[in-house]
């Protein structure tokens, strides 16, 4: 026997008086609800009611095993009312974090269209470059750019590729000349050139003979770089998002083209966990919707 049916035929009987109107309002047969209560009895090893040929009532035992049966179902209910309202609605608050740069120029421009989408989530973003430490600080999924280190307590769902471009102003090219291979520079001013990143970017070129080009000016802001480099300072290498529209005016000039065509690797990262509410699946659905990975989702 079901102990939840069980339960339900119990309670019945007592509010209604009798098994028989308990199985009315169940629609099953007088004999079945009979033997829920046989099963329930035989289970506790307790008389839950005491019957005679004119009528019934709780033992001592049967009207606390009533109460508990009461909230036993309430809760049941409410769970149930709750899981069907999340899988049909996501609702919420989703607290993500994502890098400074990304989060600024690709995900709040997209948020506004999954906001649209599900009017019952709102979101909580965070931009920072650091890795967050998802369980210890709340967040229930993170965008990370770069090689994964050990995830293998998180899904990682790729995103698209987050691709550099290496530029200068006019001006700067104009008094220092174009540099026509990595080697060349060298004899340049190149604004906090990130070893890793210059290496990654370069892709297939030999990067062994090629050292990690420094200049006068080092800044560890993206944005900094950006407005030190139409001011004609130097060289940078930053993500294409943050300059798209500096080169589209002209304002910056992107060099060695035929070299960076790698992007660094994007993912999504979130916990295992069987129950995800469907507000993070929403929103992970809708990355790789919005910035389609160059391959098949994975589990790291």
């Amino acid at each position: 026997m079901n102990l939840l049916e069980s339960m339900q035929v119990y309670v019945l009987a007592v509010e209604k008086g009798s098994l028989s109107a308990a199985a009315s309002a169940l629609d099953i047969s007088a004999t079945m609800a009979g033997k829920h209560l046989r099963a329930l009895e035989e289970r506790l090893g307790m008389q839950l009611l005491s019957r005679t040929t004119r009528r019934q009532h709780m033992t001592a035992f049967g009207e606390a095993y009533y109460g508990r049966c009461k909230e036993i179902l309430r809760l049941v209910e409410e769970t149930d009312a709750q899981a069907q309202h999340h899988h049909l609605a996501p609702a919420g608050t989703l607290r993500i974090s994502a890098p400074v740069i990304f989060g600024t120029h690709a995900l709040v421009p997209s948020l506004s269209t999954y906001m649209d989408r599900y009017p019952e989530v709102s979101v909580e973003l965070v931009l920072t470059d650091r890795v967050v430490e998802l369980a210890d600080e709340g967040f229930e999924a993170a965008i990370r750019i770069g090689t994964l280190a050990d995830t293998s307590h998180l899904v990682a769902r790729p995103l698209s590729p987050y691709r550099l471009t290496l530029c200068a102003s006019p001006a700067y090219l104009a008094r220092h000349g174009t540099p026509h291979s990595a080697q060349a520079l060298q004899q340049h001013q190149c604004l906090s050139l990130d070893p890793a990143a210059l290496s990654h970017w370069l892709g297939n070129e030999a990067t062994s003979a090629v050292q990690p080009p420094s200049g006068r000016l080092q800044i560890n802001n993206g944005e900094a770089l950006r407005l030190a480099a139409l001011q004609g300072l130097g060289i940078i290498l930053q993500s294409s998002l943050l300059l798209a529209a500096d080169i589209d005016a002209g304002g910056l000039v992107p060099l060695l083209p035929e070299l960076g065509q790698r992007g660094r690797p994007t993912h999504v990262v979130y916990p295992h966990d069987r129950y995800h509410s469907t507000r993070l699946r929403s929103f992970v659905d809708f990355l790789v919707e919005r910035f389609p990975g160059e391959a098949a989702g994975h589990r790291s």
